[in-house]
């Protein structure tokens, strides 16, 4: 039978980001998959994380800048970016955005590994 999502579960992020988790650990349960829709404010920017997870970004308005070892992609409205377990990436607004985030397996605290979150810390990524 078709399990109707009756609205997002919105996680907590840190710089007044909001996700709100449609399909995934928080709001449907799922492990396999997360999909969630994000709004960043201009200026906002996270701690550098390895997550264990592959993240598919889809930018519907803005621009994402999501930094990695080798440099720094901007990704605009209209483009997408994939990011795989494992890399070391940032991910900053300057203007603001508006996208959609799906992540495999789905995203979960325990799995992003941020800097300052746990035993993962290293220096942020430049």
């Amino acid at each position: 039978m078709p399990e109707l999502i009756p609205g997002p579960a919105q996680i907590p992020v840190p710089g007044g980001k909001i996700i709100e988790e449609f399909v995934g650990h928080a709001s449907s349960g799922d492990d396999a998959v997360s999909i969630a829709h994000m709004l960043a404010p201009a200026g906002w920017e996270e701690p550098a994380q390895e997550p264990e997870f592959d993240e598919f970004t889809v930018v519907l308005e803005g621009s994402i800048d999501v930094e990695y070892d080798d440099g720094v992609m901007h990704v605009r409205s209209g483009q997408a970016i994939i990011t795989r377990a494992g890399e070391r990436i940032r991910y900053t607004t300057a203007e603001g955005a508006r996208y959609i985030a799906v992540c495999l397996p789905a995203f979960h605290m325990e799995l992003v590994h941020r800097d300052g979150d746990d035993e993962h810390d290293r220096e942020p990524v430049e």
